[in-house]
């Protein structure tokens, strides 16, 4: 990916007030009053799989949408890429006027974004960059840089030792990139034998169960010799946790994470996750969501770079993500809304 700059959390702020506010019914049904006069524009969000992190994109989406006038249609794909595009056939014939996609496969989404452009639907590319297609628009974090971070944060805490990569999909090309960055970090102390990679797997539709084979596969190899493992997301990094409570490692191992779920907070606070990465939804979701429905209307997005997909440059919001651990954890999750204090140090 280039883009041409990123964008902070909050030099966009001010763009969320236009259109954005108030609460919605998250079944995708305009309110009472939205049903009076022409029919409610109609917005597709075609998910990839139920995780939590996409749980909370999808009611922020929703919410603003609705209060935009627009009608919210959403499907998942449930991890499976025919099943996606099959499902964006389902939302094309629904009479959807613009459609964001988060993509399972990225490198073969190609075909349900020309589906819907050969119907006049705008496309946004969301969070994951959907490869050699006529994708309208690009709307995600510096993807990279989360990866420099993970690897960063845990080789400043353990500057030797043995390291297990865990990656996400490898059809996701998020996955590649969060690797691509983490390597970048690592690679000097690789090479000063400062530290030894001893794994770098994959957990298939970013799964936990995946990421706990490796880790125990890891674990098996240096006869419990780990000392950090780059998790690519807070879901790899609960698998490998749940590998290393078994082995009486759990704190003792550094792990990374992605997403800032509820459960990974709670890890960090009682140390057995060492740090997440924290991508504002508040922003990124809700400025989907108005470009989602401006697009619809036939309206301009203002942007301010590109990304190339390998087929064209194409118009990009790309933003700044966060490191998160248990010394910013509450200036930066709690304090920002995303998680109540409530309910990270319950029972802590």
């Amino acid at each position: 990916m280039k883009p041409t700059r990123l964008l902070s959390t909050t030099a966009l702020l001010a763009a969320l007030t236009s259109g954005c506010g108030g609460g919605s019914d998250t079944s995708g049904t305009p309110a009472e009053g939205a049903r009076k006069g022409p029919p409610p524009i109609k917005v597709g969000l075609l998910l990839d799989d139920v995780h939590e992190r996409w749980q909370r994109d999808r009611e922020l989406f929703t919410e603003v949408a609705q209060d935009m006038g627009a009608t919210v249609l959403v499907e998942v794909a449930e991890g499976d890429q025919a099943r996606q595009n099959e499902l964006a056939t389902k939302l094309i014939d629904a009479g959807i006027k613009a459609l964001v996609v988060v993509a399972h496969d990225t490198d073969n989404a190609a075909g349900l974004v020309e589906a819907a452009k050969s119907k006049g639907i705008r496309v946004i590319s969301y969070d994951r960059l959907i490869r050699n297609a006529d994708v309208d628009l690009y709307m995600g974090f510096n993807v990279e840089r989360v990866g420099e971070m993970q690897a960063q944060h845990l080789l400043s805490a353990a500057p030797s030792g043995n390291y297990l990569l865990i990656g996400g999909s490898p059809t996701d090309g998020n996955a590649k990139a969060l690797r691509a960055g983490q390597l970048k970090v690592l690679e000097p102390a690789v090479k000063s034998k400062a530290i030894r990679i001893v794994g770098d797997g994959w957990a298939d539709n970013w799964s936990a169960e995946e990421a706990r084979k490796l880790t125990e596969a890891a674990l098996a190899k240096t006869k419990n010799s780990l000392a950090a493992i780059v998790a690519s997301n807070d879901v790899t990094a609960a698998g490998a946790i749940a590998a290393l409570e078994k082995a009486g490692l759990a704190g003792k191992v550094l792990v990374s994470g992605q997403d800032a779920e509820l459960d990974a907070a709670r890890r960090i606070v009682t140390g057995t996750q060492t740090m997440t990465v924290y991508k504002s939804l508040r922003t990124l979701t809700r400025l989907a969501a108005r470009s989602a429905v401006l697009m619809a209307k036939g309206e301009a997005v203002d942007t301010s770079s590109v990304v190339n997909n390998g087929k064209i440059d194409v118009p990009a919001m790309v933003f700044d993500p966060i490191a998160v651990d248990k010394d910013n954890l509450d200036g930066v999750l709690i304090a920002d809304g995303f998680l109540k204090r409530e309910d990270v140090y319950k029972g802590s």
